[in-house]
């Protein structure tokens, strides 16, 4: 139970003594300016920060808020002779702000519990041995920092010392803990387990993973959706419109059916109703909890509007390697040219890959460990699309895919085989081809039938691999198409062909695993990230991010997005038709002041309770 606030226990007070008060003038025997008077004591003790704040708007140009509307109807009750009713229209309407702000402070609260996260101090390893207790903000790179059983890795870091297990739900939604040990890469906000872990920072708090997630998670709120769009220009109009409504309400009728204080008395109830505080309030909170619901789960969603779009997608489109498939590449073969000894190959290709982070050089460095070590390497350079190129102990090595050979005109060997081939050129003759195999991750295909029978009508998947490769993991996965032997610039162009073609009304999702992937991510309607736990190219370049590399968090978004998009609907539809039906009802004399409040504070409140379902997604995943 959400305990009250200092500010909503003074408000329960008001409204307790108000109540009292109101009762006890009501059992008094007096009347006239005397009732009046004695009615305004309960009014003002409930009223009088309405008043104030209506006041205050008034002179700063903002008239038509529910503080005007809601003074406006009860003065003018006051003015009427309803003095009962309107010190009961304002303890209805504190009421229900009371019980509002109580439930977007649980809400809120909610949320922040899920994004406790931030480490609140770090034991800093002093030049004598010590640990001395720092912000983490305050810890400088390459500092040693020991983290306990029990305690939050304070910043990103490697392993120096110890092992242990890693609670990274908070991070990415899973329950299975991660065993780290020396010479493994620890992020910040995880929980030790167990065993006591020596970590020195690589990177600052201010850019560690935890200031990233948080950062995305506290501004999301101002990337706005359509609906919140929508509903924020729909105030701004309707408002003003209802009062001018109300005006007319009170003076033309009269003119010709006389009844001046009835009508007044109506125009005032219509007053009441007309404020949109259901709207403005639940809408917003609605994707505010489906983002902080979603980031329960690990998955990062950087604005209202990407959740609403990912609701809309209908097209999903992957990269092969990182995000389908593990990325952990093996070399399962080499086929040297000629008499040249197939280690010596493997050996030339790791050297001229020792200073690359791709999956498939680090396969070729493990395959030749301390190749490198062993030759002299210089005037290495990346060749985009078709590998590297460097020279190892005075030869030149090329080591990249078969535009590599292409671009010396060497002709390319016809190779059998689903595996992935490397090739290998030395001083401008084919030196050989390396195989090697990455295999499929395992939720992979059962999160393409996931996404199918979720109402994605085409699945797409797109790879720099060869035709071969790509079609056996195509047929394996079940997706609906493949295309192989990609550039990154032809990956765009797919995509942006994709979006020329799609539905109007829908969306073109691209999953890649953040790195090699920012142009596409960037350039399709919703850029997802996959595996991208401490990645700063996923997080900087997608919309969003998914904390894991399980695709099968993908329909699990999809599913969080539309559970948030169907209540937002409900909130709208059930906020515009109670007030439109009091509104109707109002005009012709049949709702009384109690129901326009019920059609204004009632209807809040009950939309706002609703806007919480947004955080429960345990069901979903």
């Amino acid at each position: 139970m959400q305990k009250l606030t200092k500010k909503q226990r003074k408000m329960l007070l008001r409204i307790l003594s108000a109540a009292v008060l109101l009762i006890a003038v009501r059992l008094l025997p007096v009347g006239g300016l005397a009732a009046a008077a004695l009615y305004l004591v309960p009014y003002a003790v409930v009223g009088w920060d309405v008043l104030f704040k209506a006041v205050r708007n008034i002179r700063n140009g903002q008239v038509f808020d529910e503080n005007f509307l809601m003074a406006l109807a009860t003065v003018g009750a006051f003015a009427t002779g309803e003095y009962a009713e309107a010190v009961f229209v304002m303890l209805f309407y504190q009421t229900g702000e009371l019980f509002q702000d109580y439930a977007v402070g649980r809400s809120r609260q909610s949320i922040a519990a899920l994004m406790d996260i931030r480490p609140d101090v770090a034991n800093v390893e002093t030049e004598d041995g010590s640990l001395e207790e720092q912000d983490p903000e305050d810890v400088a790179v390459g500092a040693v920092v020991v983290v306990k059983p029990g305690e939050r890795v304070p910043l990103d870091g490697v392993v120096l010392e110890g092992t242990s297990s890693l609670d990274t739900a908070a991070l990415t939604g899973e329950s299975v803990p991660r065993d780290v040990g020396p010479g493994d890469a620890v992020i910040s906000g995880c929980v030790n387990q167990s065993g006591l872990l020596r970590c020195r920072v690589t990177r600052p708090g201010s850019e560690s993973t935890v200031a990233k997630i948080l950062d995305l998670v506290e501004n999301a709120s101002e990337k706005k959706a359509v609906s919140e769009q929508f509903i924020t220009r729909f105030a701004r109009y309707y408002t003003p419109c209802v009062v001018i409504a109300a005006a007319a309400l009170a003076v033309l009728p009269p003119l010709f059916l006389g009844g001046w204080g009835v009508w007044f008395h109506r125009a005032l109830i219509f007053l009441v109703v007309s404020c949109p505080c259901a709207l403005v309030i639940s809408v917003p909170l609605s994707f505010f909890g489906g983002i902080g619901g979603a980031s329960k789960c690990g998955i990062l969603v950087k604005g209202s509007n990407y959740l609403e779009a990912l609701a809309k997608t209908e097209t999903v489109v992957f990269d092969k390697t990182g995000t389908l498939t593990r990325g952990t590449f093996t070399v399962t073969g080499v086929d040297a040219a000629g008499t040249l000894d197939p280690e010596q190959v493997l050996a030339w290709a790791a050297a001229a890959e020792h200073w690359s982070d791709h999956p498939i050089a680090l396969s070729l460095r493990a395959a030749s460990p301390g190749a490198a070590e062993r030759s002299m390497v210089t005037n290495v350079t990346e060749l985009a699309g078709h590998g590297v190129r460097a020279t190892v102990d005075g030869r030149s090595v090329c080591v990249g895919n078969q535009r590599i050979l292409e671009s010396q005109g060497l002709p390319v060997p016809e190779l059998r085989g689903e595996s992935t081939a490397v090739y290998v050129t030395v001083d401008g003759a084919y030196a050989g081809v390396i195989r090697i195999s990455d295999l499929v991750k395992s939720d992979a295909r059962a999160a393409i039938a996931d996404l199918r029978s979720s109402g994605v009508k085409r699945t797409v998947m797109l790879t720099g691999d060869t035709e071969a490769a790509a079609r056996a993991v195509a047929a394996q996965l079940g997706v609906d198409e493949f295309h192989a032997g990609l550039l990154p610039v032809d990956k765009v162009e797919l995509v942006e062909r994709l979006l020329a073609k799609k539905k109007p009304g829908t969306a073109v999702a691209f999953v890649g695993d953040g790195i090699n992937d920012a142009p596409v991510l960037s350039r399709s309607d919703i850029g997802i990230a996959m595996g991208a736990l401490g990645s700063d190219a996923a997080i900087e370049a997608a919309d969003i991010v998914l904390m894991d590399d399980k695709p099968s968090k993908i329909a699990t978004a999809m599913r969080i997005s539309r559970k948030t998009l169907r209540i937002v609907r409900q909130n709208i539809v059930f906020a515009l038709g109670v007030k439109g039906l009091v509104l109707v009802l109002a005009a012709f004399g049949q709702a009384a002041m109690w129901a326009a409040v019920f059609a204004d504070v009632g209807v809040a409140f009950l939309a706002i309770l609703n806007a919480t379902r947004c955080l429960r997604v345990d069901a979903l995943q």
